[in-house]
């Protein structure tokens, strides 16, 4: 995992705060009616006009993939992650919608220097800006209660493992945080295909990180200046395995059980951590 100097991390904490404010207001304009493309359309041009550009739309891991065409990750009820917005997918009374939004931050497109002949490119220093990585999982009106269980089970899993990230601990202690809080509040599926990840440079980065105890992770100590996104995954059956949609993304639960996914991206500093994509007034959020 790389270490960030110190002048990444700033930029890395203002993206953060800018994808905060904009996940905020983008659940909180999602309603029943609203399709998830319509979603989508509002979060790109929020990060747009932030200073950033979308870190999902476009995205691939190999060559041969289809571009992801969504600025944001827009999956309801059994979908899990990875959903495409559509504009025939309409949000409705007692659906659960998850929303998952990265973005590159600062941004600037390349220019030409006409007396010179070279490419000027994104902020001082850099070729590029830097990525942060946010999620949540929000109810759309009344939902029964074992669903509202399963939503403040999913966002208290991820503080857990907020808590368990702190400089001499193992990465295995995060995942070893989150499934001990899971496991003690009902019999939930914790995801093991799909992890958490380092993030900054790039969208993805290593390490993995699981939301299960992993042994072989207890090698890797988090050390100051790591920034990493945590991301509990977790589905109300007992079920862990997913299964892919043919449009070749949308990710969903085997047995199609509802499922919910909440994520922060924090930096590993001296005295703990710094979450940067903490929302305004998120303590005070009701999801459910």
């Amino acid at each position: 995992m790389l270490i960030k100097t110190p002048a990444e991390l700033a930029q890395i904490k203002k993206g953060g705060h800018l994808m905060g404010i904009i996940l905020s207001e983008l659940y909180r304009s999602a309603r029943p009616g609203v399709s998830t493309w319509d979603v989508d359309k509002e979060a790109e041009a929020k990060i747009i006009a932030s200073g950033g550009t979308p870190a999902f739309k476009g995205y691939t891991t190999r060559v041969s993939d289809t571009p992801f065409p969504s600025t944001i990750c827009a999956s309801v009820n059994t979908d899990l992650v990875h959903a495409i917005a559509r504009k025939e997918v309409k949000l409705k009374k007692g659906d659960i919608f998850s929303i998952d939004i990265g973005m590159e931050w600062p941004f600037k497109k390349e220019t030409k220097n006409k007396e010179k002949g070279k490419k000027l490119t994104g902020h001082p220093g850099a070729s590029r800006g830097y990525f942060t990585d946010t999620a949540v999982t929000f109810a759309l009106g009344e939902v029964p209660a074992p669903v509202k269980k399963l939503l403040a089970v999913t966002k208290q899993a991820l503080e857990e493992g907020i808590k368990a990230a702190k400089p001499g601990n193992s990465v295995a202690a995060i995942g070893k945080a989150v499934e001990s809080y899971v496991r003690s509040q009902g019999n939930y599926g914790i995801v093991r295909d799909l992890v958490g990840h380092g993030v900054g440079h790039a969208v993805h980065e290593d390490p993995h990180i699981p939301n299960y105890y992993d042994p072989a992770l207890e090698k890797i100590i988090l050390k100051p200046g790591m920034v990493i996104a945590i991301e509990p995954m977790i589905s109300l059956s007992n079920e862990y395995r997913v299964q892919t949609k043919p449009d070749g993304w949308t990710i969903e639960m085997v047995d199609q059980s509802l499922c919910a996914h909440f994520e922060h991206t924090l930096i590993i500093t001296s005295r703990g951590n710094t979450v940067v994509t903490r929302r305004p007034g998120e303590d005070k959020e009701v999801f459910w």
